[in-house]
């Protein structure tokens, strides 16, 4: 026992350990997405459901864009930063749900190391791209009510470009820093993502690698992106309710707030559910409820806020009228040439 020991000392034996378990780990390039476990008839129900609203999200967040696009009449600011977000909508459930869509019809769930981690970036970059142009878009809202005289020079078309721009950028290099940290880490074990698409939390819970580094810029990132446009955001909204307070008409005070009435309630939804999932240094371990919650804004937000934005403003709807009219005369009088 004595020769053993002296031979093999206690550190040597923990290092053979060690390498042991190395050894025994088996590093894994694809994950499979459990997805929406259930019963083939509930799948085919659930496979028509999200259909039907990924078509609808993506058709009407299209046709608003072009819709802006096409028509001088909406080529206000206000309008171009509601076009690169209906634009934005529409890539941002496209990333998620048509790998959902082929779950539910398809026996194997698997996705690749790589195409997670391109899932993962497009998705983060969109979510944070989504931050910035809801505070651009109270900033917007902030210069119209507050100094309208000046709207016009501060919100000029240089500006709106560079506002636009900033944003996509920044949200794609804070993608960029985040699934960086996330793809250096080694996977192992079960492979098995309690999820319908490749988000952060349960994909550090499969790292057998150190990970706090990549938790802890995660969560600074997280807390950056999504304060800052909040506080932004809060700021503006702190202006224009005490500037629309002082207007003596009881008519105009209710007009100007209209304006901006939609606007506050899609950041609340997406602000909840995006402070929730992401703004906190520990995932929650309810991955039904991180399911839930990311329904809402993965889905759910993006199929409303065409509704909430567009569809109840006078301008687009008056104008999606005389497109839809003019090309329904150009078809009668088609028809009748014929």
């Amino acid at each position: 026992m004595f020769l053993i020991s002296f031979l093999f000392p206690p550190h040597t034996f923990q290092a053979f350990k060690v390498i042991m378990v190395q050894e025994n780990v088996t590093h894994i390039h694809e994950f499979i997405l459990l997805g929406f476990p259930a019963t083939p008839e509930l799948q085919a129900l659930l496979f028509v459901i999200f259909l039907a609203v990924y078509l609808l999200t993506v058709t009407e967040n299209l046709v608003i864009t072009v819709l802006i696009i096409t028509n001088p009449q909406l080529h206000k600011p206000m309008y171009f930063f509601l076009g690169h977000l209906a634009f934005l909508e529409a890539c941002y459930i496209s990333v998620t749900v048509p790998k959902l869509l082929v779950s539910f019809v398809v026996r194997s769930k698997s996705i690749s190391f790589a195409g997670c981690m391109a899932q993962l970036y497009f998705f983060v970059a969109l979510v944070c791209t989504e931050c910035a142009l809801l505070a651009v878009l109270a900033l917007d809202r902030c210069v119209a009510i507050c100094t309208p005289l000046h709207y016009a020079l501060t919100m000029s078309h240089r500006a709106c470009r560079q506002l636009a721009m900033g944003s996509w950028l920044l949200g794609f290099l804070i993608a960029l820093l985040k699934v960086f940290f996330i793809s250096q880490l080694s996977f192992c074990g079960p492979r098995v993502i309690n999820h319908f698409y490749c988000d952060i939390s349960p994909l550090l819970n499969l790292a057998c690698s150190e990970r706090r580094l990549a938790e802890l810029v995660d969560f600074i990132s997280a807390l950056l992106i999504l304060l800052i446009p909040l506080s932004a955001i809060i700021i503006s909204y702190t202006c224009i309710i005490s500037t629309i307070l002082l207007i003596p008409k009881a008519q105009s005070r209710r007009k100007a707030f209209s304006t901006c009435a939609s606007h506050l309630a899609v950041v609340i939804i997406f602000f909840s559910a995006t402070l929730f999932m992401y703004a906190r240094p520990r995932s929650i371990n309810s991955w039904d409820l991180n399911k839930l919650v990311s329904i809402i804004y993965t889905i759910i937000t993006p199929m409303l806020n065409p509704f909430i934005y567009c569809l109840r403003n006078k301008e687009i709807k008056d104008t999606l009228l005389k497109v839809w009219c003019s090309r329904a005369a150009l078809s009668r009088v088609a028809a009748s040439d014929h």
